[in-house]
C-alpha cells in the first residue's frame, strides 16, 4: 500500500515538473536592434530546437557588440547575430565565441570565411554604397554620379546626404569606403571637398533614408548613402509594383563597402549544445531565404534561392572597396575622429 500510494506521488510530480522545464528551455540570441525574422520562420526555429527562441535587440551593431564583450564572464545570451566585418578583429580578440563549424559550412560563400576556426561565421551580407533618384536625374537632363570623385563635382552641389559615421553602421560602411578608395593620405581632402559642394550629413539611416531622399520622401537630396539592395525595397513595398526601381546604385570602381554580419556562440553560454542546433539552423535554407525580405541583405548559404523582387532588382558588386580587418580595427577610432574633426 504504501508503495502504491509512493509511485502515485511520483507519477505525479513527473507530471507537474516536465512541462515546467520544457517551458524553461530557451535559447536567446543577442543581436542588432535591425534584425528580423518572420513569424513563419520563428515557429519553425523553435520547432526544430524545441525551445523558445528569445531575440535580445541591444542597440546598433557596435553598442551591442559592446554589451556582449562587457559581460562576457555572465553572457547576456547563448549566441550573438551581427558583428560586422568593421568590428570582426575586435570581436575575435576579445575571446569571447567558442569554434563551432556548422553543419552547411561547405554551402557558405568561401569569400565569406574569414575565421579558419569557424569562431564567427558569414550569415549574410550587402553592398553600402550611393544611391540615387532616378526620376529626378532624368527630369533635369543630368547624368547621375557613376563613382565617388563625382560627388566633388559642382554640377551634385547641394544633391547628397550621408550618415555620421561615429553614429550609424551604414555611415561607417562609407566613409571605409573612401578611405579605401582614395587611401590614408587623401580621403579626408576628398570629404572637405563634398563639404565644400554642400554636403549633408544626418546621424543615423532613417533620417536619412526617409527624411532627405527625393525617391523616398519630400526631402531634396536626390543622393543617399543606403544598400545596393534598397532598390528592391522600394519595389517591395510600393502599393503598386513598377517594373524598375525608382533607385540606382553607384557600385563601379571600388565605390561599395561590403559589409558582412558573422555570428557566433557565446564562450560561456550555458546552453552550447542547443546553440550548436541553433547556429544550424540560422545557416539552413529555411532562415536564410527569409533574410532578404526582412532585412534586405544577401544570404550567406549558396543553397539559398533569393525572391525574385531580389534578383530582379537588388545589386551586389564585383569590385568592392577593400580594407584589411586588422587594418580597420587597429584605425577604426582615429578615422572617425579625424573625420569628425573635419567635417562637424
Amino acid at each position: 500500500m504504501k508503495l502504491k500510494y509512493f509511485c502515485l506521488i511520483l507519477i505525479s510530480l513527473v507530471w507537474i515538473i516536465s512541462p515546467v522545464q520544457a517551458a524553461e528551455k530557451q535559447i536567446t540570441i543577442m543581436t542588432h536592434d535591425s534584425f528580423s525574422i518572420s513569424k513563419p520562420v520563428l515557429a519553425d526555429f523553435q520547432k526544430a530546437l524545441g525551445a523558445r527562441v528569445v531575440i535580445l535587440r541591444s542597440g546598433d551593431a557596435g553598442e551591442a557588440l559592446n554589451k556582449a564583450i562587457l559581460s562576457k564572464n555572465n553572457p547576456l545570451a547563448d549566441i550573438f547575430y551581427g558583428v560586422d566585418n568593421t568590428f570582426f578583429s575586435r570581436a575575435l580578440d576579445e575571446d569571447i565565441f567558442i569554434p563551432y563549424a556548422p553543419k552547411v559550412l561547405a554551402n557558405l560563400a568561401p569569400e565569406l570565411l574569414m575565421d579558419p576556426k569557424h569562431r564567427l561565421v558569414p550569415v549574410d551580407f550587402g553592398d553600402v554604397c550611393l544611391n540615387y533618384d532616378i526620376q529626378w536625374f532624368k527630369t533635369r537632363k543630368i547624368e547621375p554620379p557613376k563613382g565617388l570623385e563625382d560627388l566633388v563635382n559642382p554640377v551634385y552641389k547641394g544633391l547628397t546626404v550621408v550618415q555620421n559615421p561615429a553614429t550609424s553602421s551604414p555611415g561607417l560602411a562609407f566613409l571605409l569606403a573612401t578611405v579605401s578608395r582614395f587611401g590614408e593620405k587623401g580621403y579626408i581632402d576628398y570629404w572637405k571637398q563634398l563639404k565644400t559642394n554642400d554636403l549633408l550629413i544626418v546621424n543615423g539611416w532613417k533620417e536619412a533614408y526617409w527624411g532627405h531622399f527625393t525617391a523616398a520622401s519630400k526631402g531634396d537630396r536626390p543622393i543617399v548613402v543606403s544598400y545596393a539592395s534598397s532598390p528592391a525595397a522600394e519595389v517591395f513595398y510600393a502599393e503598386t509594383k513598377p517594373d524598375q526601381a525608382p533607385t540606382g546604385v553607384v557600385i563601379d570602381n571600388g565605390s561599395a563597402f561590403r559589409q558582412v554580419e558573422f555570428a557566433g556562440i557565446l564562450k560561456n553560454s550555458a546552453s552550447q549544445d542547443l546553440a550548436k542546433k541553433a547556429m544550424d539552423f540560422i545557416l539552413s535554407p529555411r532562415f536564410q531565404e527569409d533574410i532578404p525580405l526582412q532585412m534586405f541583405v544577401f544570404p550567406s548559404n549558396t543553397k539559398a534561392a533569393l525572391p525574385k523582387v531580389f534578383t530582379d532588382h537588388a545589386r551586389i558588386t564585383g569590385d568592392p572597396a577593400r580594407l584589411d580587418p586588422e587594418l580597420m580595427d587597429k584605425h577604426r577610432d582615429r578615422w572617425i575622429r579625424e573625420w569628425t574633426e573635419a567635417l562637424l
